[in-house]
């Protein structure tokens, strides 16, 4: 029974890797797709190239495209899913990743303009907020519920990457 179990979850995570490699492939995206069933935390990075910087002018540097609106791809699609398993979505709206959480700030227009506050780069200023929630509050803020402390030591380097290029694809004015 162990070996059927195993089995199902390397075909699942094999599907899921192949799906996002021809996703990268073809150049298409994931926009207006169903997170419903993507609760698994895969990350991608390894399968493209090193994840994106950005800068405070829209552009990025590094193997990645990471400009509001644009990104790769793949760290999109994997941010998606961390996105809505780790609970974002329940407090945080993102059109980007289908979420309509009230709690929080809306992701998809105080983001740019926060950072320009903070006078940091939006790609550093999501990263800031995700691993040290309390370094700024958002436009809107003190929220009652205040944002977990733990994804700095929950979630890896490269899931933290992939949650900024979701975040940062999302940007609307």
């Amino acid at each position: 029974m162990v070996k059927v179990l195993i089995a199902a979850l390397l075909g699942t995570v094999l599907g899921i890797v192949v799906m996002i490699v021809v996703i990268v492939i073809t150049g298409g995206t994931t926009k207006g797709a169903s997170p419903v069933g993507l609760t698994l935390s895969v990350s991608t990075a390894a399968l493209s190239s090193p994840p994106p910087t950005s800068t405070s002018g829209g552009t990025s540097t590094g193997g990645g495209t990471s400009t509001s609106g644009g990104g790769n791809p793949a760290e999109i699609a994997a941010g998606k899913t961390l996105f809505s398993s780790n609970g974002c979505s329940s407090c945080h709206t993102l059109a980007a990743a289908g979420a309509t959480g009230t709690i929080g700030p809306n992701l998809g227009v105080v983001v740019a303009s926060d950072a320009a506050k903070a006078k940091m780069p939006v790609g550093a200023f999501i990263k800031q907020s995700v691993v040290d929630p309390a370094a700024f509050t958002a436009t809107g803020g003190p929220w009652a519920t205040p944002m977990p402390t733990t994804f700095a030591s929950s979630l890896s380097q490269t899931q933290i990457n992939d949650l900024v290029a979701l975040i940062e694809s999302g940007q609307t004015s």
